[in-house]
């Protein structure tokens, strides 16, 4: 039987934002702390991990994914933030200014669709986020720390969330390649 790791998220494809995304991504490079930065091309905002699951479990998602109904809606990538804290930074994230209660609502509609299928509940609460680095060390953290000082209120730009997709993500030591099994547009 086949394990598939795999996620629901709404992804970036703006070219204006990722390149502002990029950017940044360049100026935590240079801080000189030791991270791995998210590819432009994975670049997306996680609604809800699920993790390793059967084949069988993730067509039973794609199923109760494919009756997911909302409208298409507007939010703002604003801000750069660090998980657990911006003084002990180990996540490096944008947040989600505008449109953030409706990327909670959208949420909530997928866990409801997810409910009946016994997928375990995430630990932590839902919070709104791209992730753009994962920090591996801790050499050079006060030029990290000031940067994510400078950014706090940055904003990146307005994204179109038109279509949530279901994920299948392969971990190479590369990094992961991510698959789309399944997209639900906007009514």
């Amino acid at each position: 039987m086949s394990i598939l790791r795999v996620f629901i998220a709404v992804d970036i494809e703006d070219p204006l934002i990722i390149s502002r995304l990029d950017r940044v991504k360049d100026a935590l490079v240079s801080t000189g702390v030791p991270m791995k930065v998210v590819e432009s091309y994975n670049m997306h905002l996680t609604l809800r991990f699920i993790g390793e699951v059967s084949r069988g479990v993730v067509d039973s998602i794609s199923r109760a994914l494919s009756r997911l109904e909302f409208k298409e809606f507007t939010i703002v990538l604003r801000g750069l933030g660090a998980f657990p804290n911006s003084l002990n930074p180990r996540v490096v994230w944008v947040g989600v200014g505008e449109g953030a209660d409706k990327l909670i609502m959208l949420r909530g509609s997928v866990e409801k669709l997810l409910k009946p299928l016994s997928i375990p509940p995430e630990r932590e609460e839902f919070t709104p986020h791209l992730t753009l680095a994962r920090i591996k060390g801790s050499r050079g953290i006060s030029s990290l720390v000031k940067l994510l000082n400078e950014y706090s209120e940055f904003e990146f730009g307005a994204v179109r969330v038109n279509s949530v997709r279901l994920k299948k993500s392969t971990l190479t030591s590369k990094g992961p390649i991510y698959e789309t099994l399944l997209e639900v547009k906007a009514l």
